[in-house]
């Protein structure tokens, strides 16, 4: 009996000094969890609620500092622009903005010019940066990419320029062969002689203003909401007729040729003018006796069918450095001789942008003196009308504007007037 009580009473100690323990452990598992831990501090979202949201809205590249200059929050294209690495912000204009900003609270902002990260060559990424202060220990700042804004800017500009100076030519020869016409008013045969000038200048003005119409209207308006299929052949006899002058002024004999019965999808007007465009140019700056070929044919794609439309002539030819102006508005290769024949720079700039507009390209094989062969691709109207169709469809169920033929179909084919040897004899045009 007195051994059965002393188990019990042995029992009753043990069970209590389990349950002090016990308890013991559990307020000190209690103290740990509430003591913050480094890794807890360094969890902790730092930035204040809702900032995160509104950061990853934004379309300028943003960036959040903390106290010691260190990066909270990034958005891609800010490391994209090379302004984080290795978790700093890496431009020292900005970190210095951030730190004054900190200190005064003022909000500050600047344009900078930053060398473009992975290219080899000087070019400047032209950025505008914004600093502000956020909350009590943060600082945001918020760049934007201006370089895209500034090249549009530059090109408005010369293109203002290149207005200027070409109205202006023509408008001054105006003013002073009208003065010469008054003084010479008693000289019958020096008055017809300045009214003929007036005349030429009067044209060049006109051509000139007209084209600048043109080059307007194709960079505005959509071709394809007019669009119809269209025989390459009548375009390529519309180009022929409208130098036919020209060209039997000069002797020079132009031939169509290439496969019949082609047809492509746009517009008409535009389409004429591009290829219209093209064989002047070859006419202007082709030697007298000499042969413009217009050639069709077509070239089989992936995504469709091309319709390659070239025109080679036998011409003063291109350098290679003038081979990636020429497409440019204004330039000219050989300025004299663009003036002498009433040319205003315009014309490839607007085939360039009717090509694009149309889905297709435009480009040039030339050598100097051995000519030069333009190249109009263009889709096949049953597969342009189809791929117009599809894309009208798909946007038109997603509520979006539609840009169909927009797409550009670069061709792996050569412009070399040697890949048209093998199509049919030409009919020679007078």
């Amino acid at each position: 009996m007195d051994v059965n009580a002393a188990v019990a009473a042995v029992a009753a100690i043990a069970g209590v000094l389990t349950g002090v323990i016990a308890m013991l452990a559990f307020r000190f598992s209690e103290r740990e969890q509430r003591r913050p831990t480094r890794t807890s501090l360094h969890t902790d979202p730092v930035l204040p609620p809702g900032v995160d949201t509104v950061l990853s809205v934004l379309r300028s590249s943003a960036v959040v500092l903390d106290e010691a200059d260190g990066v909270v929050k990034a958005s891609s294209a800010a490391y994209a622009l090379g302004l984080v690495r290795g978790g700093k912000l890496a431009v020292e204009p900005m970190l210095q903005m951030a730190r004054d900003t900190r200190r005064d609270g003022e909000i500050r902002q600047v344009e900078l010019d930053l060398p473009r990260r992975g290219t080899g060559r000087g070019e400047a990424l032209a950025v505008s940066a914004r600093v502000a202060p956020l909350g009590s220990r943060l600082v945001l700042l918020l760049v934007e990419d201006l370089t895209e804004a500034r090249r549009i800017e530059a090109v408005r500009r010369d293109f203002v320029a290149n207005v200027s100076h070409e109205l202006k030519t023509p408008v001054g020869a105006l003013s002073l062969l009208s003065e010469a016409v008054m003084d010479a008013s008693d000289d019958p045969e020096a008055v017809e002689r300045f009214a003929g000038r007036m005349q030429i200048e009067a044209t060049r003005l006109t051509n000139l203003v007209q084209e600048l119409i043109d080059l307007s209207r194709v960079q505005n308006d959509d071709p394809l909401e007019d669009a119809e299929p269209i025989r390459v052949d009548e375009l390529v006899a519309e180009a022929i007729d409208r130098c036919r002058h020209q060209a039997g002024a000069k002797e020079i004999t132009m031939a169509a040729g290439g496969t019949a019965d082609l047809h492509v999808w746009g517009h008409r007007g535009q389409l004429a003018a591009a290829l219209g465009n093209l064989v002047e140019n070859a006419v202007n700056y082709s030697p007298a006796r000499t042969r413009v070929g217009i050639a069709a044919r077509t070239v089989a794609q992936p995504g469709g069918d091309l319709i390659e439309i070239a025109v080679t002539d036998q011409g003063i030819g291109i350098s290679e450095k003038d081979k990636e102006r020429v497409f440019e508005r204004f330039y000219r290769v050989d300025p004299a001789r663009s003036r002498a024949t009433g040319g205003t720079g315009l014309g490839l700039a607007i085939v360039k942008h009717v090509a694009a507009s149309h889905g297709g390209e435009v480009t040039v094989w030339s050598a100097e003196g051995q000519g030069s062969t333009f190249t109009l691709r263009l889709p096949e109207a049953g597969a342009a009308r189809a791929r117009a169709h599809q894309m009208s469809h798909r946007d038109d169920s997603e509520g979006l504007d539609s840009e169909a033929g927009r797409s550009s179909h670069p061709s792996p084919h050569s412009s070399d007037p040697s890949a048209y040897e093998t199509l049919p004899s030409p009919e020679v045009l007078p």
